[in-house]
């Protein structure tokens, strides 16, 4: 009876602090920024002792994004007469690799990165890490108006940039600071200072805690903050500080996004033996669907075990 007061009581709480508290719109897919944070911080690459592919796909009126990527921690092949299938022993190095689409307007970025991190203990049963990493990418992008009357203007760059990252990560605690997009801008700003390719210096510091509910019925919450600043947005970093909220029941995990931008987000997750499927949504308050379109985002992914007759874990949280 208590683990269910407890849980009715976080519902409410949870749209109480959706209304109270919102944030700036992301970049989008927002999924992955939630669940999938070795895309903005290569330093969290192979911070799980299994193989993850995510996929995710967004759709904001004429504009979508679509993500492949794949992260995983280095594992050890056991040798001599008492090694069994059922154990396993990791490396101390983490890679992670993705692909991406992103179409806004009249702009289309086509991508591909690869990461590497480090994972230096910070106890003796290694439990807790202190991680270090980096990632190289290379972007296409293609900027075509499409548009006579206004001057037909079509313009290709390819152009290499960077990321770096360090990430701690524990039983019940996990932060991180990344820049992402190290060298910046490729294209030179027109007279008003605006740039044709949409790439930017970004900078992420994350924090999260997660709180056990009941360890019976496997109920955590997980309160966490992504802070997401531009060269430009410095002045105004009270601006971009995003909330996030996750309720984790055993094989299911509810949240919530909160903006600035005036609307309401919703996420959730469940997860099969192997592989999970979620969605989110961000809906408007009080603008009508027709000025202002929804996001619709979806997610499925696999999660691997490293050994294929060790005991499965229907579990990955």
């Amino acid at each position: 009876m208590t683990i269910l007061k407890k849980f009715l009581t976080t519902i409410p709480l949870a749209f109480l602090f959706n209304i109270l508290v919102g944030q700036q719109n992301p970049v989008n897919p927002v999924y992955y920024w939630v669940f999938n944070p070795y895309v903005y911080n290569p330093a969290i690459s192979g911070s799980k002792d299994y193989i993850s592919v995510d996929l995710a796909s967004s759709f904001r009126g004429k504009a979508n994004t679509e993500f492949l990527g794949a992260n995983t921690r280095l594992s050890r092949k056991q040798s001599g007469y008492f090694a069994t299938s059922d154990l396993v022993e990791y490396e101390n190095v983490g890679i992670s690799g993705s692909v991406f689409n992103d179409f806004v307007g009249s702009s289309r970025n086509i991508g591909a990165n690869i990461a590497g991190s480090y994972q230096f203990p910070m106890d003796e049963r290694k439990i807790s890490f202190l991680s270090v990493g980096a990632s190289l990418k290379g972007v296409y992008n293609s900027f075509d108006t499409g548009s006579v009357e206004s001057g037909h203007l079509y313009k290709k760059t390819f152009f290499p940039n960077a990321d770096l990252g360090v990430y701690y990560y524990g039983p019940s605690f996990y932060a991180g600071l990344s820049v992402v997009n190290l060298l910046g801008n490729p294209d030179k700003p027109d007279s008003l200072g605006h740039y044709l390719i949409p790439v930017a210096r970004q900078y992420f510091l994350s924090a999260g805690y997660k709180i056990v509910l009941s360890r019976t019925y496997d109920i955590v919450l997980e309160p966490s903050v992504l802070i997401n600043a531009f060269d430009s947005t410095f002045k105004h970093i009270e601006e971009n500080i995003d909330p996030v909220l996750k309720l984790y029941i055993d094989n299911l995990c509810l949240g919530s996004y909160f903006f600035t931008n005036g609307s309401y987000a919703f996420f959730a997750k469940y997860k099969y033996p192997g592989f999970y499927i979620g969605a989110f949504f961000d809906i408007p308050k009080k603008t009508p669907l027709y000025r202002r379109n929804p996001t619709i985002e979806f997610t499925l992914g696999l999660n691997i075990q490293p050994l294929r007759y060790r005991k499965s874990l229907i579990r990955h949280w």
